[in-house]
Parts: C-alpha cells; structure tokens; sequence
C-alpha cells in the first residue's frame, strides 16, 4: 500500500474530537451612560425651589462628559439633583459604579424602579465620596437606603429587572458651589 494512501486511511480513522464553542461568561459590566454618544438620553435637573429652597444645578454635556455644577444653599432646603431616564433590567448586576471626579464634595446616587409611598415618590440613595482627580466609584445596591420626603421608609426591596432612572443628588450639607463630572455610569456584576 503506498503511502499516501495509508496515512488517508489512517487519519479517517482517527477520531478527533470536535472543538467545543467557547464558554461565554456574563458580563460583568453594562455601560448605562457613555456621555460620547450624542445620542445620549437627556437629563434633567430638580433643585430645592420645590420645597421653597434657593439652590441652583445646571446640567451640560461637553466634551464626552456630563457636568453637574451648581451652588447649594443650605437654608431652606439644601439640595439639588440631575436625572436621566433609563429603563434597564439589572437584576444580573450587584450595583452602580461612575467615573467621577468632584473637588471632594460627596453625592448621591439614586435609583429608581418607580416605587411609591403613600402617593409620594420613594428614593434609595447611597453616597459616594469624590476628589481632585478621576476615579471609578462602586455604590452596591445593597448599601441604598430607602426613604420619601427624606423620612426612612418600609417597602419592597429595589427591583432590578425595573429600574427606571437613575439621579445624582448633592446634600451634604455645606454651602457653595459644586462641580461633579462624570466619564459614564455602568452597573458591575462582582466577580
């Protein structure tokens, strides 16, 4: 038998396994917010005036970027707020995580899956600290506390597979101007 022929019959009888496709793993994160897309959804601000208060937030994309600054006064309400719609199922994720850089002011993010109290809107904030330069900050969805009208409440547990929007809130207390920038808002999925 020639050669040829016996390494033909030979590699016909082989069994070679068949590759197996590759194991895709879940991602452990999904961008909610990239501030390069001009197609980025709008968000909008809500200051204090709402309860009689005199702080004032502006809300601008420049850059890739989205900036929230403002001046917060503390008299007569104290705060003020950006929010962006995004309706997403999360209920994969562990939490939200932002690049930010903020002048060492703290914030706080909100998400909202649309709960409601006694008629009134329920918030579940947790706050997250920023300095001088950029960093990537985590706010897990277990650390948010949940109130309306600043008054702890008891409610279902936050659902993720709703989420509706998400805010950044400034309430910390101290009188001035502010500047937050934020690269992009993801949820993370601890590994």
């Amino acid at each position: 038998m020639p050669l040829f022929l016996l390494l033909l019959a030979l590699a016909a009888c082989s069994t070679t396994p068949t590759p197996s496709p590759p194991v895709m793993s879940a991602d452990s994160s999904l961008t909610l917010f990239d501030f390069d897309d001009p197609d980025a959804p709008g968000w909008q601000i809500e200051n204090d005036g709402v309860m009689g208060g005199r702080s004032q937030g502006f809300v601008q994309i420049e850059e890739g970027t989205m900036v929230f600054t403002g001046e917060v006064v503390t008299q007569g309400g104290g705060f003020t707020s950006v929010r962006g719609e995004r309706a997403a199922d999360l209920s994969a994720y562990d939490g939200i995580e932002l690049r930010v850089r903020g002048g060492g002011r703290t914030f706080d993010l909100d998400v909202d899956d649309g709960t409601r109290h006694r008629g009134r809107e329920v918030n579940r904030q947790a706050s997250f600290p920023t300095t001088e330069d950029w960093a990537t900050v985590r706010v897990p969805f277990a650390d948010l506390e949940t109130t309306a009208h600043g008054e702890p409440v008891s409610v279902d547990p936050l659902d993720r597979s709703g989420i509706q929007t998400l805010g950044i809130y400034i309430a910390d207390g101290i009188d001035g101007p502010f500047q937050l920038e934020v690269d992009w808002i993801r949820a993370y999925a601890d590994a």
